[in-house]
């Protein structure tokens, strides 16, 4: 059976984890799930993904007991083809949405890091429990949880290994929105939805600015910006939104081809 699943409606496709009963990244769902990726990034007409994990929970990590069966070398090939896996997803041209329920933990957790928005339940847990293994997270976690939430407090829940509730994810900006659970994919594909409304070379761009951004300095990020914002400027959907501005005001712009800034 399928560990990852794809359905795609209209401009949304939504990756559902199904593996169960905890979602673990084995080497079939890791490789499922990299394939997936691929044909997403190619896929014209997809403007938004939403990433699921089920309604009990979004994904427990990895298969410890895969994990122990390896030695360093075998271990450092596995790390690297789950870390490229979950880069390739980061990297989507088009905004990804996370919707979590129940547990994201470790590789679960470093899976919605990957996304740029992310809805969770009110009982959903969340934690990168690596250091208790005494071993340390390797898909992510020590990078992409510190510029999300800043490096003392990514510290320290990399460092003792905790779980966090909802709530505490929302305070500390882990998470975007916190929910009833029946409402996470609802809420999530609501947002897919507006985003994909939107110029999807914009998007791109505006996601570019910002990942990118904050890995160079302030100079570089300004030029990159002024570089991304001349191209942006030039495309059919600019023209669309220019008009609609000059024409009707504010917010009344439609997108709705999905081919002129591809």
């Amino acid at each position: 059976m399928p560990r990852i699943r794809l359905d795609t409606d209209g401009p949304v496709a939504t990756v559902r984890l199904d593996n169960p009963p905890m979602n673990a990244f084995d080497d079939t769902q890791r490789a499922e799930l990299a394939a997936c990726a691929r044909e997403l990034a190619d896929t014209r007409g997809v403007r938004a993904v939403v990433l699921y994990g089920g309604e009990r929970l979004f994904a427990a990590g990895a298969d410890i007991k895969a994990l122990a069966a390896m030695g360093p070398e075998e271990v450092r090939g596995w790390n690297r083809a789950l870390q490229r896996t979950f880069d390739e997803i980061a990297r989507f041209p088009m905004p990804v949405v996370a919707a979590i329920t129940g547990y994201a933990l470790g590789g679960g957790m470093e899976l919605a890091l990957a996304a740029d928005y992310r809805v969770a339940a009110d009982d959903a847990v969340f934690g990168q429990p690596e250091v208790q293994l005494g071993i340390m997270p390797g898909s992510g976690g020590t990078q992409r949880l510190a510029r999300l939430i800043g490096p003392s407090r990514a510290k320290n829940l990399l460092m003792t290994g905790r779980r966090v509730s909802a709530e505490e994810a929302l305070r500390l900006g882990l998470v975007d929105e916190v929910v009833r659970p029946e409402s996470v994919l609802d809420t999530a594909l609501g947002y897919a939805r507006r985003l994909a409304e939107g110029p999807p070379a914009a998007l791109e761009a505006i996601k570019e600015a910002v990942d990118h951004g904050a890995d160079i300095g302030m100079s570089a990020g300004l030029a990159l910006e002024r570089s991304l914002f001349t191209g942006v400027f030039g495309t059919a959907h600019a023209t669309t939104g220019i008009d609609s501005f000059l024409e009707h005001g504010p917010g009344r712009a439609r997108f709705d081809d999905p081919t002129p800034d591809n």
